[in-house]
């Protein structure tokens, strides 16, 4: 599918209807705000490696490193993004493809800011695609929603039955210690994943959705006056998600905590779901490593070094 054409369906959605503005500094989609971005991996001399880059800015990533002591043969990439946050009319694409038995870890620098918005709304879609026997962890750092800022994006999974992937989501309500408005002060968040195999077989969608003044925000079944969450996605074969399950220990303690997660089954045998609550980031990082570890040790016989990326 072309950018356009994969840009134009979030242009589409309802939720985006009311902000249609131009903004007065540049319109949306100009040169310069449309971001584009394409990695490969693939088997190479009995090593994954970077066999295909494709970047526009203002998303770069400069090369594969290879510095997880568990997993010496995991190359490792940084998506990088020179504008300093994501402005509005900004329009992003990534395409992220691992071929047959290849590994990669693709993350980002560092948070990703969605900026105070007065026009238009920033849009971003991904596409990825894990061959067979393939393993892919892409975690990005945690997006943070600047008051007033609008954002949208669309993911589209397609894995292989032997394949697995970790996909992980994590946000964090504004910045909180700047101002007290800035609490899902947040115009929109839309976040919409759709996970299919290969031969187009569609295993399940789901879509987040918070608007401005949503009153449900604070729920007990939704945030219940926590700040940060993460939505991590394994897909993985049945075997191995039974193994996951049994090792991880959901997290609800009575009283006062500083985090909650738990674990559940996706439909059609897809694999897991890790959903996280936290007062601070690094709460629901700690529980994202924790099944992080599980599912690296369970999927590839590998541990996760105590230094490895964010702890």
């Amino acid at each position: 599918m072309a950018l356009h054409e994969q840009l134009g369906r979030l242009d589409a959605a309802r939720e985006v209807s009311g902000y249609q503005g131009e903004p007065a500094q540049m319109r949306a989609a100009a040169p310069g705000k449309v971001g584009e971005l394409r990695l490969g991996f693939a088997l190479r001399g009995g090593r994954s490696v970077l066999c295909d880059l494709y970047r526009v800015a203002p998303l770069l990533v400069q090369r594969a490193l290879y510095f997880d002591e568990a997993m010496p043969e995991l190359p490792i990439c940084s998506i990088i993004s020179i504008g300093g946050g994501i402005l509005q009319g900004d329009r992003y694409r990534i395409d992220i493809r691992v071929e047959a038995g290849a590994s990669a870890h693709v993350t980002s620098q560092s948070a990703n800011r969605v900026h105070q918005m007065d026009a238009n709304y920033a849009s971003q879609h991904q596409t990825i695609a894990v061959e067979s026997g393939a393993y892919l962890e892409y975690l990005p750092d945690f997006t943070i929603l600047y008051r007033d800022s609008r954002f949208i994006s669309q993911t589209d999974l397609v894995v292989a039955e032997d394949a697995t992937v970790l996909y992980g989501e994590m946000v964090l309500a504004g910045r909180k210690h700047h101002h007290v408005e800035e609490r899902f002060g947040l115009d929109l968040l839309s976040m919409a994943i759709s996970i299919r195999r290969p031969d187009g077989r569609k295993l399940f969608a789901e879509k987040l959705l918070i608007e401005k003044g949503d009153a449900m925000i604070d729920h007990p079944a939704v945030m219940k006056g926590f700040d940060a969450f993460a939505n991590i996605l394994c897909i993985t074969p049945e075997a191995v998600a039974s193994r996951i399950v049994e090792r991880y220990e959901n997290r609800f303690p009575e009283g006062e905590a500083r985090a909650l997660s738990g674990v559940s089954r996706l439909p059609n045998g897809a694999g897991l779901m890790l959903r996280a609550v936290g007062i601070e980031s690094y709460d629901v990082r700690r529980e994202v490593r924790r099944f992080w570890t599980i599912v690296r040790e369970e999927a590839r016989g590998r541990t996760l070094p105590t230094e490895f990326l964010w702890r």
